[in-house]
């Protein structure tokens, strides 16, 4: 009896301190409702409305009213309206014939990226997580690029992959890397890779720090080599810094906008979902938001499947783990 009392004591004052915690976060939580909340549902309620303008059957000007989900027909299967009102498919010209060629672009450049600066990121994270002479200078270098405003880098790369630039007169090339489908893509993977590796780099270090030295000790008196103690004992340890540091990259890489808008102008082989979002706006907000909405739920489909297969859970609490076990 006097067990079962104290369990029930330990549980009231379990769901007491719950309760306190929710009063210590509901600011926040508010906040975030406000900040976060708020824009959600408002582009999500303006993505079901008609942008004002010029009615193309009429030619009068019409204030907007319900718009059903002919945005989303607009993007999704590239519907556009003729000069009588009727719906055909947009023209090449049209930026609703231009969503899927911007949604390959975006993906195309997040798996690639990522893939790279996860992989050149994990090289240049296990050197410095090494103890040498210079080994703080070589940190310090390393993230000069990340440091660096995303606007300077662009116009750097931009300068450098010029026709007359350094990189056709290293090479002794006369590629067209700003205009050419191709070599533009190229460039822009090449100058984020610069730019972002050592962000990857330098969450890599941070797992990479948290694993004892005395698992590598036991290994190595147990006759394993450096690649077997790299396969088997870091890579298996390092696996929840890395997948968290790929969602973080992969989230950003969904984004991607000042880069290729900089550095390629109005190209449109190197056009992404965002820079799609921003010339929309300049037409239509609540075409624009139609398709914000659709980026959201696209970013948010990647996140899931990174957070529930590839288990890249970066909130996962020490309860999660308790019941996991």
């Amino acid at each position: 009896m006097k067990s079962e009392a104290s369990q029930s004591k330990t549980r009231s004052g379990r769901y007491a301190g719950s309760g306190r915690a929710w009063l210590f976060v509901s600011p926040v939580l508010l906040a975030l409702a406000v900040v976060i909340g708020y824009p959600v549902i408002r582009a999500i309620w303006m993505s079901f409305q008609k942008d004002s303008g010029l009615d193309p059957a009429t030619g009068m000007f019409v204030d907007g009213g319900g718009a059903g989900i002919d945005n989303y027909k607009h993007w999704l299967l590239q519907q556009c309206t003729d000069s009588l009102g009727q719906t055909v498919s947009c023209p090449t010209g049209n930026l609703g014939s231009q969503f899927w060629g911007a949604i390959g672009v975006t993906l195309l450049f997040t798996v690639v990226t990522v893939t790279l600066e996860a992989t050149i990121g994990l090289g240049m994270a296990v050197i410095m997580g090494k103890t040498f002479k210079g080994r703080a200078l070589l940190r310090a270098a390393v993230l000069i690029p990340w440091a660096i405003p995303t606007a300077v880098t662009a116009r750097l790369w931009e300068f450098m992959f010029q026709y007359d630039g350094v990189v056709n007169r290293v090479f002794g090339t006369h590629i067209l890397w700003t205009s050419d489908a191709w070599p533009s893509r190229i460039a822009i993977v090449v100058a984020d890779v610069w730019k972002t590796t050592p962000f990857m780099a330098l969450l890599i270090l941070a797992g990479l720090q948290v694993i004892p030295a005395d698992v590598y000790e036991a290994a190595r008196v147990d006759g394993a080599s450096a690649w077997q103690r790299f396969w088997n004992i870091t890579m298996p340890l390092l696996k929840p810094a890395l997948l968290v540091a790929v969602l973080f990259r992969t989230m950003d890489a969904l984004r991607l906008y000042d880069l290729p808008a900089i550095m390629m102008g109005d190209n449109p082989n190197t056009r992404t979902i965002s820079m799609l979002v921003v010339d929309q706006v300049r037409q239509g907000p609540n075409s624009a938001s139609a398709l914000s909405t659709l980026t959201f739920l696209m970013t948010f489909a990647i996140a899931f499947l990174l957070v529930k297969v590839l288990g890249a859970n970066a909130v996962r609490t020490q309860e999660a783990q308790r019941e996991a076990k």
